[in-house]
């Protein structure tokens, strides 16, 4: 696939992937934004106005507890849609949505991707298309984080994120990284000295670097593959 400028909507995999016709009805409504890192896009409860179609940015979907923690229950990179499948009803989000890594995102009106969606048909099977891909996403997600080690897990989310971004320098710290896995920072320290230790990444000052990406995925849980294969298989040429 070609690159595009980050500037650009069709950076965007799923506006990409749009007919010609479907994408020039959305277009006059979509508006560049920029997503700043640690950005709190929504929080729990907020009614969603807007859906973000992101560039080169990453979001997390966490679900917060009431000791305070939280965990991630989905991740929405280049190839995703976000605030749009908890707002067809009710339009309250589900959880926290904040920008871990930060960029550019197209933002649009719910309202106007309503109409969109019943306007443009082949938009409305895109759309639910992603959302069996996002669907199969949270669900190898919650049995990841019920059945695999933190080591494994963190390879995963390591592996994601640079799918994302087309870079091997990631701009995470191991708080992030604690909080996205719904760990101890400690726990997270020790993985990553061990995945340093054996050559896979290196770290630097509020980084990580991918150094051996086959190595890193020897190391990650099969739950990588299974997702990474979801979003193939329904998205052709949109997660990667």
């Amino acid at each position: 696939m070609t690159q595009l400028s980050s500037r650009d909507h069709r950076a965007n995999r799923l506006l990409a992937a749009l007919e010609p016709e479907d994408f020039a009805y959305l277009e006059p409504h979509l508006e560049i934004v920029d997503l700043l890192k640690g950005q709190v896009l929504y929080e729990a409860g907020d009614t969603i106005r807007y859906t973000y179609f992101p560039h080169d940015a990453v979001v997390s979907l966490l679900n917060l507890l009431e000791d305070g923690g939280s965990v991630e229950v989905a991740v929405f990179g280049r190839e995703a849609v976000f605030g749009l499948i908890s707002a067809l009803f009710t339009r309250e989000s589900f959880g926290r949505y904040i920008v871990h890594i930060p960029g550019s995102a197209s933002q649009v009106d719910i309202e106007w991707v309503r109409e969109a969606v019943n306007v443009c048909p082949r938009f409305r099977v895109l759309l639910h298309r992603f959302t069996e891909a996002l669907l199969a996403q949270t669900f190898q997600t919650v049995t990841c984080n019920a059945v695999h080690t933190v080591e494994a897990r963190c390879c995963r989310w390591l592996l994601s994120t640079q799918d994302r971004v087309d870079q091997n320098t990631l701009p995470l710290t191991h708080e992030l990284l604690a909080e996205m896995l719904g760990v101890q920072r400690p726990s997270v320290s020790i993985v990553l000295r061990t995945l340093q230790s054996v050559g896979v990444i290196s770290q630097g000052r509020g980084s990580i670097v991918v150094t051996d990406r086959a190595g890193l995925e020897e190391v990650a849980c099969e739950c990588y593959g299974r997702i990474r294969r979801s979003y193939e298989r329904l998205l052709p040429h949109t997660y990667i």
